[in-house]
């Protein structure tokens, strides 16, 4: 069937965008890459350091994986300055630095690196539609597995926000509040004469540091 003028035009639009997001989000990679070992360095939870790590690994995976998305449209791999992801990690190392050695830092850098995931996230969902609208499946399957892996990245953080570090930014933790609390009850029990109540909590939750 005959592609008329229009619908060319409308593909060779839409492939620019493409590209253009591409090399944007290669930028992006590659600062992302320089960004998170200091992230590692500054928070004070080891299951946190090992998260901004182990994504550190993805994240040079992804750019490999972007220069084979541009070979794959017959281009060599280039990166155009991403203004939103630096200035994300602008505001990052801001917050970073504000918050340290205080109980907040965990949840300073997470919130931070949340940021950023959901901005690679849009991105990555916009690149991998693109890709199959312009009929490039080896490029969709490769922008989709970096999808996976933001989404999971970003599932990871808010699991270890709520595991623990949401809280210390109180300055305490369950298990110390669970203690307080039965504490209370057996105290309250014992001027009633009554026997301390069992104990049915679950062990804290705090994260180690």
């Amino acid at each position: 069937m005959k592609i008329s003028k229009h619908k060319k035009t409308q593909m060779k639009q839409i492939k620019n965008l493409f590209l253009d997001e591409l090399a944007d989000m290669y930028d992006a990679e590659h600062r992302i890459v320089k960004a998170l070992p200091k992230l590692a360095k500054a928070a004070a939870c080891e299951k946190l350091k090992t998260a901004f790590l182990a994504h550190l690994e993805e994240t040079k995976g992804h750019v490999t994986n972007i220069e084979q998305v541009f070979q794959s449209f017959g281009r060599k791999a280039k990166g155009k300055k991403c203004e939103s992801t630096a200035g994300l990690l602008k505001e990052g190392g801001e917050i970073a630095n504000e918050n340290k050695g205080e109980p907040t830092i965990n949840a300073a850098l997470i919130s931070a690196a949340q940021k950023v995931e959901h901005y690679e996230i849009a991105s990555y969902g916009c690149l991998h539609e693109w890709a199959a609208l312009l009929g490039n499946q080896e490029a969709a399957v490769l922008l989709l597995s970096i999808l996976a892996q933001e989404k999971a990245a970003n599932e990871k953080l808010t699991e270890l926000a709520r595991s623990g570090n949401n809280r210390e930014a109180l300055g305490g933790s369950d298990e110390k509040g669970a203690k307080h609390e039965s504490t209370g009850k057996q105290a309250a029990n014992s001027r009633r004469g009554a026997r301390p109540a069992r104990s049915t909590s679950k062990k804290g939750t705090l994260l180690a540091r």
